[in-house]
C-alpha cells in the first residue's frame, strides 16, 4: 500500500482513513510511507537531474547569449546551450561529472517510515540511479586511500523535521570542479554587507574558469562554522531568479551578482560579462562573537530535483 493513515479514536489503531479524514470522525495522527517509495523517488530524481536542467537555468543561458557583447563569450554560451539540447536529445548526462549525491529531506512529523531505515533507503536510491542509470561513479570510500565505492554511495544527507504528513526530498548531484572553489571565512562581528560582498566576489574571481562558469553562487551567513556551509549548499537548491524574501539580503544578492559580472572572468573563464547567473543567500541566527560566511559555487550545470511524497 502506498499510504496508510492511522486515525485517533480507533481503539485497535487500524490503518483507516485518507487525506480527507477518518470515517468515524476522528483525526489522522500518523501516515506510514514505505522506504521503497523513498528509494524509487531518489533514483528517479538523480537520473532526471543529471539529464535535464530547469527551464529557468536554460532561459538564463539563452538570455545571456542575447546580451553578451564579447564574441568569444557569446560563442561559448551557444556551445553550452547546444550541449544541453544534445544531452536531452541523446538522453545522456549534461556533464561527465555526475556529482556526489547530496540530499536534503524535510520529514513531516506525522510521518512514520516503514520497511527499513531512511538512510538505507536514500543510499539504495542513489545506488540504483548511478549504477542502473549509467552515471559516473565518483565517490571514494576513504579520502586518502581513494578506493572507489563503485556505486556513488554514501550520499550526504541533511534531514529536517517539519509540520505535516509529507516528505520533501531535494536531490543535488554536486560536481566537484565547482565544489573545490568554495570557501568559508569567520568574519569579525563588526563586518558589514560590503565586506561580505567583497569576499563573495573575491572567491569567484580567484576561482576563475575552474568551476566552469557561468556559475550560481550559494552563500550561507550565520549559524556556526559547519552550519554556514550547509546553508550555502541549501542556497544552491533555489531556482535562478528566486531572490531571498528579505529585501535587505535580496539587495546584497543583486549587488554581489553585479560585481561578479564585472570581473571579466566570463563563460568558462574566457572573458566576458556573464560570469554568474545568480547569487543566492541563506541566513541563520548566530553568536554575538562571530559572523560565519560560507560560499559554495555551482557550475553552469545547476542541477537539483525536488520531489514530494
Amino acid at each position: 500500500m502506498y499510504n496508510k493513515y492511522y486515525c485517533r479514536g480507533d481503539p485497535r489503531g487500524r490503518p483507516q482513513g485518507n487525506r480527507k479524514g477518518c470515517p468515524y470522525g476522528g483525526q489522522i495522527f500518523m501516515r506510514e510511507i514505505n522506504a521503497n517509495i523513498i528509494t524509487e523517488k531518489i533514483k528517479q530524481a538523480f537520473i532526471e537531474a543529471n539529464l535535464t536542467l530547469s527551464d529557468n537555468l536554460v532561459n538564463c543561458i539563452k538570455e545571456s547569449v542575447k546580451s553578451e557583447s564579447f564574441t568569444l563569450a557569446k560563442n561559448v554560451l551557444m556551445k553550452l546551450e547546444e550541449n544541453i539540447n544534445l544531452a536531452k536529445k541523446l538522453n545522456v548526462p549534461i556533464c561527465q561529472d555526475t556529482g556526489m549525491a547530496v540530499v536534503f529531506i524535510n520529514i513531516g512529523q506525522d510521518v512514520h517510515i516503514t520497511g527499513g531505515l531512511l538512510r538505507d533507503a536514500v543510499n539504495q536510491g542513489v545506488r540504483e540511479a548511478y549504477v542502473g542509470g549509467d552515471l559516473r561513479l565518483s565517490v571514494v570510500r576513504d579520502p586518502l586511500r581513494r578506493e572507489n565505492t563503485n556505486d556513488n554511495t554514501p550520499a550526504i544527507i541533511h534531514t529536517n523535521i517539519v509540520e505535516g504528513d509529507k516528505i520533501e526530498i531535494i536531490c543535488v548531484p554536486k560536481g566537484f570542479g565547482s565544489e573545490n572553489a568554495s570557501r568559508i571565512k569567520m568574519f569579525e562581528p563588526s563586518a558589514n554587507s560590503d565586506d561580505i560582498i567583497d569576499f563573495i566576489v573575491e572567491t569567484v574571481k580567484t576561482a576563475g574558469g575552474n568551476p566552469c562558469p557561468p556559475v550560481v553562487v550559494g552563500v550561507g551567513i550565520g549559524g556556526d562554522f559547519e552550519y554556514s556551509a550547509i546553508l550555502a549548499k541549501l542556497a544552491l537548491t533555489r531556482e535562478t531568479g528566486e531572490n531571498n524574501p528579505d529585501e535587505f539580503y535580496k539587495n546584497i544578492e543583486q549587488k554581489a551578482l553585479e560585481k561578479i559580472n564585472q570581473t571579466n572572468v566570463g563563460p568558462q573563464g574566457f572573458g566576458g560579462k556573464t560570469t554568474a547567473f545568480a547569487v543566492n543567500i541563506e541566513t541563520f541566527p548566530t553568536h554575538i562573537a562571530g559572523l560565519p560566511v560560507a560560499v559554495n559555487i555551482c557550475c553552469h550545470v545547476y542541477r537539483h530535483k525536488r520531489v514530494v511524497i
